[in-house]
């Protein structure tokens, strides 16, 4: 039986390595998470690639938008020396890591059991296109089964199960996307979800009452919550029933989980 609730690397390792790199996934991997979270966009030849923003500048000291890049000049980026420059850094050089595909990720976890979850990054005018395109890509994936696309975007969660009804889906809420007060009301979200088919909710923190996650879970929904970095959420989760977290720091959090599962099972 997996342990409870799972905890998911946040754009793999990202307190201890570049965010949505290789180095950040094989941390996740070898800190014991039980999956990752990452995000996908495409370039301008329509190769989906994982990377958090719409443009360089905050990762690869390069302006403009990703979209305007090909493939083959998105891979020229070095998106680990500004990793190299922060606190967190330890003394490890992340100035080889580059922006990988879609296709490169999902072949890392060929190898071993992990879940993933695809946070597509799209506009309206991009949502079909950008669909279509992880629904293929999944498709010639032998990890298909253990990927769960999420996305803000909740018509793009419908436009991927028209596409394809067996890739699983969450979606996705945060506070400062709401236009209004009701909208946070577990009701509301919850037939939100329901109604582009998801199987998931995947709600930020400040949204997971125990009565919102009652409500989800009432509905059949697996609860998600993200992004939390605080040991006392496992205790929560754990009194919630909220199947997985999602952190920036899963070495901390899989040592929380593992110490708190000692300690009861000594009780």
């Amino acid at each position: 039986m997996s342990p409870k609730p799972l905890i998911i690397g946040h754009r793999g390792a990202s307190a201890t390595a570049p965010e949505n790199t290789m180095a950040a996934f094989h941390q996740a991997l070898n800190s014991g998470a039980d999956g990752v979270e990452f995000d996908v966009r495409l370039t301008r030849d329509g190769v989906p690639i994982v990377i958090h923003d719409d443009n360089l500048k905050r990762t690869g000291s390069r302006p403009g938008p990703v979209a305007d890049l090909s493939y083959t000049e998105i891979r020229q980026v070095d998106v680990g020396s500004w990793f190299n420059r922060t606190q967190q850094a330890s003394q490890t050089d992340f100035s080889a890591e580059r922006i990988p595909s879609l296709d490169e990720v999902l072949e890392l976890f060929e190898s071993n059991h992990a879940i993933l979850y695809l946070e597509m990054k799209s506009d309206p005018l991009q949502r079909e296109q950008l669909a279509r395109v992880c629904c293929d890509h999944l498709k010639q994936s032998p990890v298909k089964h253990r990927v769960v696309i999420e996305c803000f975007d909740l018509n793009g969660i419908a436009v991927v199960k028209a596409i394809d009804p067996s890739i699983k889906t969450a979606a996705l809420f945060e506070p400062r996307l709401m236009t209004a007060p009701q909208l946070t009301s577990g009701r509301r979200l919850v037939e939100q979800a329901l109604t582009v088919g998801a199987e998931e909710i995947a709600l930020h923190y400040r949204l997971a009452s125990k009565s919102v996650v009652a409500t989800a879970r009432a509905a059949g929904l697996r609860v998600v919550v993200w992004t939390v970095n605080n040991t006392e959420w496992i205790r929560r989760a754990t009194a919630m029933e909220i199947s997985a977290l999602i952190t920036n720091d899963p070495v901390m959090m899989v040592q929380q989980r593992r110490a708190l599962s000692s300690v009861q099972n000594n009780s």
